[in-house]
């Protein structure tokens, strides 16, 4: 059914529909790479869309075929010079509430051990690094450190971290229901926007979560505070126990990765 014309065009339902939604994953896609470089080159990509449809529309050929060009080129740049973003965003779409209930952890021992463990690292003033791998694969990272096979709990996990223990400085990952390597190395990131006041333990967790969808705890020493990363920034930046639970509640489900 034809709602209106422009033109030569003939709007319809389906039409209005359609953009509608195509408007609606552009927004999406904008707020996932606000303040980025990436938003803003999606900007731009966007005004050539618009410019494209307009000049089609006015039957301006030599500046459609002048904007189509462009148009080619801002595409394959877009994704060799953003893969990181573009990979990231991906990641995100695949966790939606709906698959994050499917695939949920069914073990609570090992969330609770996780906040038991944070809560006593934040009274004794030790920091941590804790690595939870969810579907991207961390192998080269476990391998930076030491393996292990060792259940979840709350006393290992203070022990890692005690000053006083050779793997304290490093990060521990863990899947599923294992810590999989202590020790292990990750990433610093390069971002120029993080808090100058952070350590190099907030700069390691935003580096991993800038190349795989992992989350990250860390435990400041300095400020007995716990902050909690992913998708390259940090979402909390001061839980209580309380809140450490019900984000882990929220996030965490099972990694298929290695």
């Amino acid at each position: 059914m034809t709602l209106f014309k422009i033109g030569f065009l003939s709007v319809t339902v389906i039409d209005v529909i359609d953009l509608v939604l195509v408007s609606w994953i552009f927004f999406k896609v904008y707020q996932y790479f606000k303040d980025t470089r990436a938003g803003q080159m999606l900007i731009g990509l966007i005004i050539l869309l618009i410019s494209s449809f307009v000049f089609n529309t006015f039957g301006l050929s030599a500046m459609s075929w002048l904007v189509n060009q462009f148009q080619t080129v801002w595409v394959v740049a877009f994704v060799i010079l953003f893969q990181p973003e573009i990979r990231r965003l991906l990641i995100y779409v695949g966790q939606t509430r709906f698959f994050r209930t499917i695939f949920r952890v069914g073990s609570p021992r090992s969330l609770e051990a996780i906040v038991e463990a944070c809560t006593q690292l934040v009274d004794r003033k030790w920091g941590a690094l804790i690595v939870i791998q969810r579907e991207t694969g961390l192998r080269a990272y476990k391998e930076s450190g030491t393996l292990m096979k060792a259940e979840v709990s709350a006393p290992l996990l203070v022990s890692i971290f005690n000053p006083s223990s050779p793997l304290h400085d490093g990060a521990i990952i863990i899947r599923n229901t294992l810590i999989e390597s202590a020790g292990s190395i990750l990433p610093l990131t390069e971002s120029t926007m993080i808090d100058p006041e952070m350590g190099t333990r907030h700069r390691a967790a935003l580096g991993l979560t800038e190349e795989s969808d992992a989350l990250v705890l860390v435990v400041s020493e300095e400020r007995g505070k716990i902050s909690a990363s992913e998708n390259g920034r940090f979402i909390h930046l001061d839980m209580d126990e309380m809140a450490l639970r019900r984000y882990l509640n929220d996030r965490l489900f099972i990694s298929s990765g290695e």
